[in-house]
């Protein structure tokens, strides 16, 4: 997993409440046993004017020139700015997946459903929690400077402003742990390959009958 200690980025905005996971990968797309390949279908209902089908050639479709993404002053960004409960909907793992794979680093809201909050440690996606106040002065000035960029700093739990504004963010100390070293949840078990050998190797000595397949 790719570590995150501090991230500056071009920031966009999807200005609504309530993104539901099948808006941010539509339910059409989960039909692959892969896990890569969900960013060219990130929230495709809306950033394409026609229907998508997996592994379409996304240069065939019909982008909608009104959605954020697709505008020129946008591309690039790494840090999404969001309203309140982002991310509800179905528990779909696909849904970090696919901002992260897309270019997305991290995202900004007032609040976030469940099971999507874990779901974005564990995928390199570091959702940032801010007051509605904080996210509402975001997007304002969002709309105003073109090139807007943020700083979010991990280490020291702070979103750094373009005037140098610092506003903090509550992070669990182990996920933090996790984000910071890059570690999911087979890295964290791999840190301990040593013992984990030690163990069979001493397993299978004291019971070498283990180690015969039975045929049947």
């Amino acid at each position: 997993m790719q570590k995150f200690i501090l991230h500056k980025g071009l920031v966009a905005p999807l200005d609504r409440e309530n993104v539901d996971t099948d808006a941010i990968i539509p339910k059409q797309f989960l039909k692959s046993i892969r896990k890569t390949g969900f960013g060219p279908n990130l929230f495709d209902a809306w950033r394409y004017l026609d229907p998508g089908f997996p592994g379409q050639d996304p240069g065939s479709r019909k982008p909608n020139p009104d959605f954020v993404l697709n505008q020129p002053r946008y591309q690039g960004a790494s840090i999404l700015l969001a309203r309140k409960n982002f991310g509800c909907g179905s528990s779909r793992e696909h849904a970090p997946w696919a901002l992260e794979q897309f270019g997305f680093r991290a995202i900004i809201a007032p609040s976030y459903a469940d099971i999507f909050f874990n779901n974005s440690f564990k995928n390199a996606l570091l959702p940032v929690c801010l007051s509605e106040a904080q996210v509402s002065q975001l997007f304002d000035e969002l709309a105003a400077f073109p090139g807007y960029q943020l700083t979010i700093d991990l280490e020291r739990q702070v979103v750094v402003k373009p005037d140098g504004e610092e506003w903090s963010f509550e992070v669990q100390a182990f996920r933090k742990y996790c984000l910071l070293g890059g570690l999911d949840e087979i890295g964290l078990t791999l840190r301990h390959a040593d013992k984990i050998r030690a163990f069979e190797a001493q397993r299978l000595a004291e019971k070498p009958w283990l180690a015969h397949t039975l045929l049947v």
